[in-house]
């Protein structure tokens, strides 16, 4: 048996986070015929590097919503995707395994 896993070497832009979930969505749909797996770099939902970006909270909340959106239409493979979580008042740089409408893992 074996696995096949794509990697999504794209261009995101920084703080065009609706862009790049777009982006996502699209390379995981386009992905899906061809791959059980496709990776996304560090921060793909923000853009990287976001820097001062991450301080507001309004930015967060667009990645929120984004993630959502990401999770609601890219089925049917796994994604491991780039995205800043905020928990516990801490914000961590996450690395997060979706499928299918859930997040399955997170690192």
């Amino acid at each position: 048996m074996s696995l096949i896993i794509q990697i999504a070497q794209l261009n995101f832009l920084v703080g065009g986070i609706e862009q790049n979930a777009r982006r996502v969505i699209e390379a995981a749909r386009a992905a899906r015929s061809q791959a059980q797996v496709i990776l996304f770099p560090e921060l793909a939902l923000t853009g990287y590097p976001p820097e001062d970006l991450l301080l507001r909270d309004d930015f967060i909340q667009r990645v929120e919503q984004a993630l959502e959106q990401v999770l609601a239409q890219a089925q049917g493979i796994h994604l491991v995707l780039g995205y800043p979580r905020r928990e516990g008042g801490r914000l961590y740089n996450v690395a997060g395994v979706l499928r299918d409408g859930q997040i399955l893992a997170e690192y």
